[in-house]
């Protein structure tokens, strides 16, 4: 920075439009660059298998993933393969207390640091924009933290979700695991925050006892209580001339007729129907009250398509026939304030049972893991944590998928700072799905499931845009295998791979020119004429020139797509 006087005009003209382009209110801070992600402006970001680590019993069955790495390259792939398609996330960052507990730009943050917020928002910011394109239309977003950036972390969250999109504050009490030290007051809770980009699909804690004294009536529906009656809206009929209708009861039947016998010119009811009457049908018309004539609550079609399921036909004192609405005992959604998990026993005594030993500090509670997971109520759901640590969501999900019957699966995300992945995370994973511990005593009748690690790894770029995409589809097989979640390997040769999962076919086709005899292979190897999916190299965005030469009374459901060129996409608006 130079004093502003020897600034020139124009310099001066073009600080003062960036200083008008700055937003008025919100979260502002000096964003740090890191290391991370000003590498992939060189490099691009791959996933490679470690088939070692494979854990599986039924290659058509949903996988699970577990990927070894930075998480900012793990996402970055992601947005490839899985965008809109995460219904939960949940993360448990660094909580940046300033004790050795976040590294940017592999240097512990101290705390007093200068930059030490600016760092710790620059790190968060980057990585929830990369989760925010992975949501699905209903999906939820959980973050634990405590006192130390729960504030900056909702403001942040905010701006990048939508402050419509907040849902709750749950404070957690985690007293079992003992309060932290303070020379003023002992903290023993934490936050976790929730947005939802749909609430439709939230299990809400209710309160499920009901009163029955008060809720005395019972129907298919459950119980409920006589209230209100059905006329009574505040507004006189005159400003409701609509809803001035007779209702025709049949006690034996209870059945009801509606006849619009309310004349809106003279606004008075005219005769009643004495036809019904004979019937047997006790025509009932809304209330007169302090002279004024009053209207039903709802118009003559509602009425007639619900009044079976939500109103109730009764008779006062005077034994005068009425209308009452039901009013059900729904429940009500508990506070939020207070959530109590036993982290000692559920999330200390659990992991060092697996592990047989302590191999790591303040794992979360696994019912604290259950509950967040079962806040949504697809129990197909995909869900990510991209701060993996212990891998308790993971367990979670296989814990509840075996105790509810669902058929949710993970994606678990974890560097190996301090060899995590592979001595705590990879291990927990493989003891709870095979029921052996590492060193071969039994830890349980394990849950069946299907597990695959990867690791994150790169694809330098190229001296030309052709030259770096032969070298990513060199390297794009496992991505791709992810994309379509096909992992049988059912063919491979040089030019040509084929995966499935027992409901689709994936073809990698290398070679466009031999697109023919690939085709052949296909038809050779899919006997079932499963859907297939063609993955076509191509140094451009079109294989139409290609896939003509497929045999057009194939009984083969195909679609084609290029690569590279979707993943290029990706990265191209991810790294600019």
């Amino acid at each position: 920075m130079k004093p502003l006087e020897e600034y020139s005009k124009e310099e001066l003209i073009e600080i003062v439009s960036s200083l008008k382009k700055q937003k008025k209110f919100g979260l502002v801070w000096e964003d740090k660059p890191e290391k991370v992600a000003t590498e992939c402006e060189q490099k691009l970001p791959v996933l490679r298998e470690v088939s070692e680590k494979m854990l599986t019993d039924n290659d058509e069955k949903l996988t699970n993933l577990i990927i070894e790495g930075d998480n900012y390259h793990a996402l970055s792939v992601l947005n490839y393969t899985h965008p809109g398609s995460v219904d939960i996330i949940y993360i448990d960052p660094p909580y940046n207390t300033g004790n050795k507990d976040f590294t940017y730009n592999d240097r512990y943050v101290d705390y007093d640091d200068g930059y030490r917020h600016s760092k710790w928002l620059s790190f968060m910011e980057k990585r929830l924009r990369l989760a925010k394109s992975l949501l699905s239309t209903d999906g939820l977003l959980f973050i634990s933290i405590d006192d130390n950036e729960q504030a900056h972390l909702k403001l942040l969250c905010n701006e990048i979700f939508g402050e419509d999109k907040f849902v709750a504050e749950f404070v957690i009490d985690k007293t079992a695991q003992g309060a932290n030290q303070s020379a003023t007051f002992k903290t023993q809770h934490e936050f976790c925050l929730l947005y939802a980009n749909s609430r439709n699909n939230i299990n809400y804690d209710t309160q499920s006892e009901v009163d029955s004294k008060k809720y005395k009536y019972t129907d298919d529906r459950g119980r409920y209580a006589v209230t209100n009656s059905f006329d009574s809206i505040n507004s006189p009929l005159k400003s409701n001339k609509n809803r001035g209708y007779t209702v025709y009861y049949n006690e034996k039947t209870q059945d009801a007729i509606v006849r619009d016998e309310y004349d809106k010119d003279v606004q008075a009811f005219k005769d009643y129907d004495e036809s019904l009457i004979a019937k047997g049908y006790t025509p009932i018309r809304p209330g007169i009250r302090k002279n004024i004539q009053y209207p039903w609550n709802w118009m003559a079609s509602r009425f007639e398509s619900d009044y079976k399921k939500d109103l109730v036909f009764m008779k006062n004192k005077k034994g005068e026939w009425g209308i009452y609405h039901k009013n059900r005992a729904t429940g009500f959604v508990k506070d939020t304030t207070i959530k109590r998990f036993d982290t000692r026993k559920l999330g200390n005594q659990v992991l060092n049972d697996i592990l047989g030993g302590k191999k790591f500090d303040y794992p979360k509670s696994l019912d604290m893991m259950m509950w967040v997971i079962s806040k949504h109520s697809n129990k197909n759901a995909t869900v990510l944590d991209f701060f993996a640590g212990s891998g308790t969501t993971g367990q979670a999900v296989l814990e509840l998928n075996n105790e509810d019957g669902g058929s949710r699966k993970f994606i678990l995300c974890t560097n190996n700072e301090n060899n995590i992945a592979e001595d705590v995370t990879y291990p927990r994973i493989k003891t709870v799905v095979t029921g052996i511990r590492n060193d071969g005593t039994k830890y349980s009748d394990g849950i069946s499931a299907n597990v695959r690690y990867f690791k994150t790894d790169f694809v330098e770029k190229g001296q030309s845009l052709d030259e770096t995409r032969e070298k990513l589809v060199a390297r794009a097989t496992d991505i791709i295998r992810i994309k379509e979640d096909t992992f049988k390997s059912v063919f491979e040769e040089r030019d040509l791979k084929l995966y499935s999962n027992g409901k689709t076919f994936t073809a990698i086709i290398f070679d466009p020119f031999r697109i023919r005899e690939c085709w052949d292979n296909i038809e050779k190897n899919n006997p079932e004429k499963l859907e297939t999916h063609l993955y076509i190299f191509t140094y451009s965005s079109d294989v139409s020139a290609f896939t003509d030469e497929i045999p057009t009374d194939t009984l083969i459901n195909w679609v084609s797509k290029p690569i590279p060129d979707g993943i290029l996409k990706v990265y191209k608006k991810l790294f600019q």
